[in-house]
């Protein structure tokens, strides 16, 4: 640290603001809802608490890599904002000495592809089989978060001039970062677009990541005080959110139970009983009796004549013929 940076911008290091997260309450929720569901209903309960667990865990080891840092920043965890009808869930908000850093994580199970195009495709390997299924893209999703908070900081530019120099310096200045934080995670990125690459990254080379986009900028370095003041801007958009991810399958949970629970009331056993049709009886044909062949014994089948003066003409004829020649008009 230089003799100006010692003077004028103290050392305070990574300072978490909110580190809490709304997947712990949700995953709680879940598993309580678990213990009472049974069948495919658990099994898709289950489902929904591996997946929210992975991502926790994900997070979770993010904010460690972010609290030994030993950069001076400010950090939000989990940080829900509202303006001018967008909306974003955003997993860390980061603020710098230069830099307000949007992180979305990724705790997935597989090796990431990134195609041309930009599109994630996750390859799972199922015994000797392998499984590929594309997911959104991440790198979207916090190109939507960061237009959000430049909808949020655009309000604080009061003319066209201090506009058009932030919108200019706001690609520079706001960075997207998605992490995978899944240590066996292999990122197959040789065909991504530049653009998407340089901002997907493992976890182990998060803090090298920031440090190194913060060394690379000249730019002048924000004091504790701004970087506060730039905080509260985002806080004053913050809500709490009011998705109920787990309502789904509480409602789900709650029907099942009253099904199985509910009795039948007389009027509606009497109401099932009439819907039944009545059962019909079924209605009973007679066989034919089979004709036998007098001589022998055996059955007289139906035959057609193909020679003769009554030829095309039906008859009744044994059948153990040639043994039997027995023939009897219709």
């Amino acid at each position: 640290m230089g003799i100006i940076d010692a003077l004028f911008f103290k050392y305070f290091g990574p300072v978490f603001i909110k580190e809490d997260s709304d997947a712990e309450s949700f995953i709680e929720k879940m598993k309580s809802l678990s213990s009472k569901a049974s069948g495919k209903l658990k099994d898709k309960i289950d489902e929904q608490i591996i997946i929210a667990e992975a991502g926790l865990k994900g997070e979770k080891q993010i904010a460690f890599e972010l609290k030994n840092s030993g950069m001076d920043m400010l950090i939000m965890h989990d940080l829900y904002l509202e303006k001018n009808g967008l909306s974003a869930q955003i997993d860390f908000l980061v603020i710098t000495r230069k830099h307000i850093f949007v992180i979305e994580c990724k705790n997935l199970y597989g090796n990431i592809e990134i195609d041309e195009k930009g599109n994630f495709i996750r390859h799972k390997w199922l015994g000797k089989f392998e499984r590929k299924e594309g997911f959104p893209s991440p790198v979207s999703q916090n190109e939507r978060h960061l237009n959000i908070l430049k909808e949020i900081r655009r309000e604080y530019k009061n003319n066209f001039v201090t506009q058009g120099l932030f919108d200019k310096l706001f690609p520079q200045t706001y960075r997207s970062i998605v992490v995978l934080a899944n240590p066996k995670t292999i990122l197959n990125d040789k065909k991504a677009p530049e653009e998407v690459r340089k901002v997907v990254i493992r976890l182990d080379q998060l803090v090298a990541y920031i440090k190194g986009i913060e060394d690379q900028d000249d730019s002048l370095k924000s004091s504790e005080k701004d970087m506060h003041e730039l905080l509260d801007s985002f806080m004053k958009c913050s809500k709490p959110n009011k998705s109920d991810y787990a309502k789904k399958y509480e409602d789900m949970l709650t029907e099942l139970i009253a099904s199985k629970a509910e009795p039948q009331s007389e009027k509606n056993i009497e109401k099932s009983i009439k819907e039944v049709p009545e059962k019909q009886t079924p209605k009973v044909v007679e066989k034919p009796k089979e004709k036998v062949c007098p001589k022998c014994g055996k059955p007289l089948v139906l035959r057609t004549a193909k020679k003769g003066d009554n030829s095309g003409n039906q008859f009744w004829g044994c059948s153990g013929f040639p043994k039997c020649w027995y023939r009897e008009k219709i």
